[in-house]
């Protein structure tokens, strides 16, 4: 009872600044550190928030490692990489149990799951049963060695990357994998001016000042006030007729596009929609929402679970193509 009436608690001028000071310091670390990839900062901050998980997709090189890097240390959190191969299993990112020949006894050792922020680099490579299980950890928050559970940390992020050009000797992941994924970013390169200041960066070595600018109690503090940010009963409307109107299209768009939907969002869109409006009103320096903070990360929230058909891909037809013309096909509050 105590906690539902935090919740429903208003945000205060002294809590709203607190929070937003908090959030300026990582937005000017990040800047300081990458260069060209804005969208990508954002996306994770607000994935930080809200505790949830960002699938990354680009080419190599693009900085989704390095960006994932100076977001932890911003906050001075625990970070595992996680290499994904076809050999890898299970057991090489949940743990397994180890035999101690000092004490006649098998102990668990967690595996590199067990961190804050979690990047799992290339994880189409790996094979559908250790994507199930990394997803299962990822949902369930927890994990179990021996029969025993250990719970993962409070504030646990995962950061999955997928090279969208090679397709050899890769498994796709599910469109219920999918779904777990709070945010799906797809980057581009840089510009020519972006690429230069890379280089200037690169040079004088910025990588190596490393210091942290706020703490995990921070983000937690954060993920608390997102929680309390009001969002008024027409704004959820909103987002569910959205979603709806993903699932009909036949009935809200054009019919020339409408045919290329094979598969609209689930409702775990539309729970991404209201946590990340929420993150989004408050980075903005509002303690309640406004329609365009659900449209804000749109893209990010439907392109992964919005399935098209193969006539999209023949007639070169985007998926962000279909989000404006569903977004745009309802009305807004």
């Amino acid at each position: 009872m105590q906690e539902n009436t935090e919740l429903n608690r208003e945000i205060s001028n002294e809590e709203l600044q607190k929070a937003v000071g908090i959030i300026n310091r990582l937005f000017s670390y990040y800047n300081s550190k990458v260069v060209g990839q804005p969208g990508l900062g954002y996306s994770l901050l607000v994935a930080m928030m809200t505790n949830g998980h960002v699938l990354l997709e680009s080419v190599p090189g693009l900085a989704k490692t390095t960006a994932a890097r100076v977001m932890t240390e911003a906050v001075n959190g625990s970070f595992s990489r996680i290499q994904c191969t076809p050999d890898l299993i299970p057991s090489d990112i949940i743990g397994t149990q180890m035999y101690n020949m000092a004490t006649n006894t098998f102990e668990d050792k967690i595996g590199p799951v067990y961190s804050n922020f979690v990047l799992l680099d290339e994880i189409n490579r790996s094979s559908a049963k250790t994507q199930s299980a990394m997803l299962e950890a990822m949902q369930e928050r927890e994990v179990s060695i021996g029969g025993k559970t250990y719970k993962l940390p409070e504030v646990f992020v995962v950061i999955a990357t997928q090279n969208p050009i090679e397709s050899e000797g890769t498994y796709v992941l599910s469109e219920a994998q999918l779904d777990r994924f709070l945010l799906k970013e797809t980057l581009t390169y840089p510009n020519p001016a972006d690429e230069i200041e890379i280089l200037n960066r690169v040079e004088s070595d910025v990588f190596t000042n490393i210091s942290a600018v706020a703490s995990m109690e921070d983000v937690l503090y954060l993920q608390k006030l997102c929680r309390r940010v009001y969002i008024d009963p027409a704004i959820k409307k909103y987002i569910v007729d959205i979603v709806q109107a993903s699932r009909n299209t036949d009935k809200f768009m054009d019919p020339k596009l409408a045919q290329y939907v094979a598969m609209g969002a689930s409702t775990r869109a539309a729970i991404a929609f209201m946590e990340t409006a929420k993150a989004v009103a408050l980075i903005n320096g509002r303690r309640y929402c406004v329609p365009d903070d659900v449209k804000a990360l749109r893209y990010s929230v439907l392109r992964h679970r919005i399935m098209l058909t193969f006539a999209a891909v023949a007639d070169d037809i985007k998926v962000e193509q279909i989000i404006d013309a569903i977004v745009g096909a309802v009305k807004t509050p």
